[in-house]
């Protein structure tokens, strides 16, 4: 198995995926009796089991410093933000990085509900997965 298998073997499932939908509520009225639901992403399958083999990996190689990915990324001339991440240019970057992207985006969502979504619909994590095989490939871990 190659380090990043359980990352990478997303790429495919990516191509093929939607990753999920808004929900609004349009049934409630917004009184008292009725109050409005917040609108959220409900992700797919491939979305919620990406995050948690994400979050494995990164358990089980603590050397990328998942936690202090906004370090990683301020290192690397990026800020977390969504303009700054989806403008990266992963060509050269490191496998640190990367994950720190990965992780980014993740933990985007906790604070803007569809972030996550739009990293995706960027096509994004597609092409930061891509990097990724091409750090697995070539052996620069």
């Amino acid at each position: 198995m190659n380090k990043f298998e359980q990352l990478i073997k997303y790429i495919p499932l990516i191509q093929e995926d939607k990753f999920g939908e808004w929900i609004i509520d349009k049934e409630n009225d917004g009184t008292p009796e009725h109050p409005f639901l917040m609108p959220f992403v409900n992700y797919s399958k491939m979305v919620n089991s990406f995050h948690k083999d994400l979050y494995k990996f990164c358990e089980e190689h603590p050397e990328y410093e998942h936690t202090r990915y906004g370090e990683t990324l301020e290192a690397n001339g990026l800020k977390w933000s969504t303009e700054s991440m989806e403008a990266a240019d992963v060509s050269k970057l490191a496998a640190k990085c990367v994950i720190a992207l990965l992780i980014g985006a993740v933990r985007a969502e906790r604070f803007c509900d569809g972030a996550l979504l739009s990293f995706f619909n960027s096509g994004c994590i597609l092409r930061w997965l891509e990097r990724l095989k091409t750090i697995d490939e070539d052996g620069l871990f």
